[in-house]
């Protein structure tokens, strides 16, 4: 989803606004940033890892989440990933901790955060095991997978399979992109909030 940025504001201020608004809102170190809807083929994308995932993960300890749900990073970091898998005991309260797979779905308004500042918090987070980008113009997926100490990158293309180590199980990259129609990049269809769209943030 697109991210509109808001002035800085205190922790306190920002769970009393999210648990008020109809609007979602995410909080990193400071910063506010509110959700704003994604594109025709954002939609599908997500549709389509939720339903992969739950099939896969029927019956067992694992529960598939949207971006529905908070997730409680730190306590200066809240956010609303696209898909995520917790596997174990239900949380409780409007934020849940401890997930294994965290699985973000690129867009122009959301790209440079997602790969520099929620890669870095999401690698720093002790039980995330699996750290997904799924691309948005062509059938590509990156991975970052916990390693001991290490993490390891790999890249995925529209003839490969994905291995979520963490949770023992594989499924085709073409699943993920069933029905989305890629089109002319620059149509409607295609573009959503430009902000954060220049490329990488070296500085983190």
């Amino acid at each position: 989803m697109a991210l509109q940025k808001y002035p800085m504001m205190s922790v306190e201020d920002y769970l009393a606004l999210d648990r008020a608004s109809e609007v979602r809102y995410e909080y990193l170190d400071g910063h506010l940033y509110m959700l704003a809807g994604g594109s025709p083929n954002y939609s599908i994308i997500q549709g389509n890892l939720i339903a992969i995932l739950r099939g896969l993960l029927r019956g067992g300890p694992c529960r598939v989440h949207t971006s529905d749900l908070r997730f409680h990073l730190s306590e200066t970091r809240y956010v609303y990933p696209d898909v995520w898998v917790k596997c174990g005991p239900r949380g409780q309260g409007d934020s849940v901790r401890s997930p294994r797979v965290v699985i973000e779905v690129l867009s122009p308004g959301t790209e440079m955060k997602d790969r520099t500042k929620k890669l870095v918090a999401y690698r720093a987070y002790p039980t995330v095991e699996d750290y997904m980008l799924v691309n948005y113009q062509h059938q590509f997926i990156e991975l970052y997978h916990r390693q001991g100490n290490e993490w390891i990158y790999s890249t995925f293309d529209a003839h490969d399979t994905v291995e979520l180590k963490s949770l023992g199980i594989s499924f085709p990259v073409a699943e993920v992109y069933e029905d989305v129609y890629f089109g002319d990049a620059s149509s409607p269809e295609g573009v959503e909030d430009e902000e954060d769209s220049t490329g990488l943030d070296e500085s983190l």
